[in-house]
């Protein structure tokens, strides 16, 4: 592995980028300590913590910490992450929105406008939103105009730091929006370590161990795939005999990825913020939707289990990989081009999402069950738990597989075999 980093440090470009991604990430964590003018960061982290975990402690998660401060960067990237959810799920319901993404890369051009638009009318309603709770709970005094500075500070922070990722997937490696998840994340290992440190015996002794099997089984689980054979056959292209050749179409387990844990946790989120806004529900919230209890695991577990399968489908679609697959001369053998394959493809695509599925859910509810039964600490499984592994290893992966198709392409051997 040091070989691998020592050649990637030789290549001029590959170092260049790296340079710029370290540098906008410092300089994202670098806002998240910058607190919002007229905000006294102290008494909004007191009442913060006194809030205990619900959707603060999530939200704060994804934010780096950003949120108990809130500093410049307090609503994080999780507004762009919910516009982008949003228009590729209405892109597979409207028929406008989706004859404009087959336009090519002009229609992905409006696509992505759309969901900047999206994403600052999202960021300017929850900055409002978290600038009246912070003052109905008595930390935030001011008037109109303060107010109003403190709300645009937040939504254009959230934009800024939407530009910073665009930033890192055009000219850093990897991908913008992910690593600026990642750095959340990681940001938030110290105060895990520091709990976990200072914890009792039982959890210091078995909580390394499992997170050690929690990451094996993610990287397991993440890489895994179902290589489908596809035989091309010879065809005339011109004047030119084209010979066929044989290749194979990878179907990962999870082909969604982390983003329906992130959706299924901010849905239900949404009860506990009902909750924070309306202390009339306070009590009902508290009693049914609690993060340990059986009907917030359940729920939990099935929307995760939902929205795999649903992004899933829109990502991959059975028809238009078969009609794309026939076009070029290719087919699976044993099968009929056209819509036999398309059955196929959507059949061996179910039997790879459910169990994709099923994983996600139990990692996610993972820390939960830990906290309930095993006695361990909320920080230190928040920090270490399923879903920030999940996120982090898939991040990385992802970043690593980059970064080794450029070594590969300037003949240097990659690291991931």
């Amino acid at each position: 592995m040091l070989s691998w980093l020592a050649n990637a440090w030789k290549i001029r470009e590959l170092r260049k980028r790296v340079i710029f991604t370290a540098f906008v990430l410092a300089l994202y964590r670098l806002g998240c300590w910058m607190p919002a003018p007229g905000v006294d960061s102290v008494k909004i982290k007191e009442a913060f913590q006194s809030q205990g975990g619900t959707v603060l402690s999530l939200l704060n998660l994804f934010s780096g910490g950003a949120l108990s401060k809130f500093s410049l960067f307090a609503l994080g990237i999780m507004p762009y992450i919910t516009a982008s959810i949003i228009m590729q799920l209405m892109t597979a319901a409207v028929p406008q929105l989706e004859r404009i993404q087959k336009e090519g890369e002009s229609g992905q051009a409006k696509i992505t406008q759309y969901t900047r638009y999206f994403t600052l009318g999202l960021s300017f309603i929850q900055a409002i939103g978290w600038t009246y709770l912070f003052h109905r709970q008595g930390v935030l005094p001011g008037n109109g105009g303060r107010f109003m500075l403190i709300i645009l500070t937040l939504t254009a922070g959230s934009m800024l730091l939407m530009w910073m990722g665009e930033l890192i997937t055009k000219r850093g490696v990897g991908n913008g929006i992910s690593l600026l998840v990642f750095a959340s994340i990681i940001s938030g290992l110290y105060g895990g370590l520091t709990v976990w440190i200072n914890g009792n015996s039982t959890e210091r002794l078995f909580f390394p161990i499992l997170v050690i099997l929690v990451i094996v089984a993610v990287v397991f689980v993440q890489e895994g795939q179902r290589k489908i054979p596809i035989q091309y056959a010879k065809r005339v292209v011109g004047r030119r005999m084209t010979s066929g050749g044989s290749t194979y179409m990878p179907l990962r387990v999870i082909m969604a990825g982390v983003i329906p844990v992130i959706f299924a946790a901010a849905i239900m989120s949404f009860p506990p913020t009902i909750a924070l806004f309306f202390p009339n529900t306070q009590h009902f919230i508290n009693l049914h939707f609690r993060p340990t209890g059986n009907l917030y695991i359940t729920l939990e577990a099935l929307l995760i289990i939902g929205f795999t399968f649903f992004y899933t489908a829109v990502q991959f679609n059975p028809l238009d990989q078969a009609d794309n697959l026939r076009k070029n001369g290719g087919y699976v053998p044993g099968i009929r081009p056209g819509p036999p394959t398309a059955q196929y493809f959507d059949r061996v695509m179910t039997r790879l999402t459910l169990p994709g599925s099923l994983f996600l859910a139990l990692i996610a509810i993972f820390p939960v069950f830990v906290i309930k039964y095993a006695g361990f600490s909320h920080a230190s499984s928040r920090a270490l738990g399923g879903t920030s592994i999940l996120i982090v290893v898939g991040v990385a992966l992802d970043t690593m597989r980059q970064m080794e198709s450029q070594m590969m392409a300037r003949s240097y051997e990659g690291f991931l075999k």
